[in-house]
């Protein structure tokens, strides 16, 4: 049996919601000993939100704190109180890692900041995780990964063009600005543990979902850097490759995803429309997306003739 790379790694969890549980949710997967910390009125805030079996709430059948918390031993603190303060401070001695998500100033009151819990354990590794960093104008306001989609430039980039009929910025189905921060703590984590090993001394983790989700548009920053213009919204399509989309066939939608030249030019022939990759407009991508407009027309006229199996297919042997 191969032993899991984190295994040995004790966690003391106080984060609720999604991205701080999905990092510790992550670290139990690969091993680690997870103590979530919860408060002793209602708990964890995912154990309300459901989704529920037969739709009646129940805070144990909460599909979405389920899924968060899987392996993780539990146990309620009040940390407003002497008591559970001290709690805490003798857990720490135990663990080489603790995740919060309160808001910054909160832990400094209770004397469990990272310089106070350090005192005690100087291996610890500390991760914050919030909506805004530690400082600035909105540090002291939640962190919603709606909010920071819309603020941190995805929903520009996603939905239909304006313009276009269901027009208009759109988030992502899933929560991803709050899963992208959980892997980006696992991975910061991961990193100060490896530093740990080097230098004997733990570190603290500043996670922010705004940082992460401005991060996480790379290429799409880079254009701007690059070229002085936003990127915009494409739908199913792609800014720079075409024909990148999803089609309606006779019967339902498909998707094409043809990333070069060459990969152009044997779908032309898969399909039976060979001479658009000789057509000057169409033979190089540079010149696919002058004439997006042009040869997405053709196409989606032509796939409407037959089923969305029969293209797979044709497509799938090329």
């Amino acid at each position: 049996m191969v032993d899991l790379a984190l295994e040995g790694i004790n966690v003391l969890d106080f984060s609720q919601g999604i991205s701080g549980p999905y990092c510790t949710k992550l670290m139990s997967d690969l091993g680690a000993r997870i103590i979530k910390v919860e408060r002793p009125d209602g708990g964890d805030v995912s154990r309300r939100m459901g989704p529920f079996p037969g739709d009646v709430p129940h805070p144990e059948k909460s599909g979405l704190f389920l899924f968060l918390n899987t392996n993780k031993r539990g146990i309620t603190i009040e940390l407003k109180s002497v008591a559970g303060q001290q709690i805490v401070r003798q857990l720490v001695g135990e663990v080489d890692v603790v995740v919060a998500s309160f808001r910054p100033g909160v832990m400094e009151q209770f004397g469990l900041d990272y310089e106070s819990l350090a005192e005690l354990n100087p291996r610890l590794i500390y991760a914050s995780v919030t909506g805004f960093g530690q400082t600035g104008p909105r540090a002291e306001e939640p962190g919603y990964d709606f909010i920071i989609q819309g603020m941190g430039g995805l929903m520009s980039i996603t939905g239909e063009r304006d313009g276009v009929p269901g027009g208009g910025p759109q988030k992502v189905g899933v929560a991803v600005t709050d899963v992208m921060t959980g892997l980006y703590s696992v991975i910061a984590i991961q990193a100060a543990l490896l530093a740990r090993e080097k230098t004997g001394r733990g570190q603290y983790c500043d996670m922010a979902l705004l940082d992460v989700q401005l991060a996480a548009l790379g290429n799409q920053s880079q254009s701007y850097l690059s070229t002085g213009v936003s990127p915009g919204r494409y739908g199913n399509a792609h800014a720079n490759i075409v024909p990148y989309n999803s089609f309606h066939a006779s019967d339902k939608d498909f998707i094409i995803a043809c990333g070069n030249d060459s990969q152009f030019s044997s779908l032309c022939d898969a399909i039976g429309l060979p001479e658009l990759s000789t057509d000057p407009r169409f033979s190089k991508n540079e010149n696919r997306i002058r004439n997006r407009d042009a040869i997405t027309q053709i196409l989606s006229d032509h796939f409407k003739r037959d089923a969305a199996e029969v293209w797979v297919e044709k497509i799938s042997k090329a």
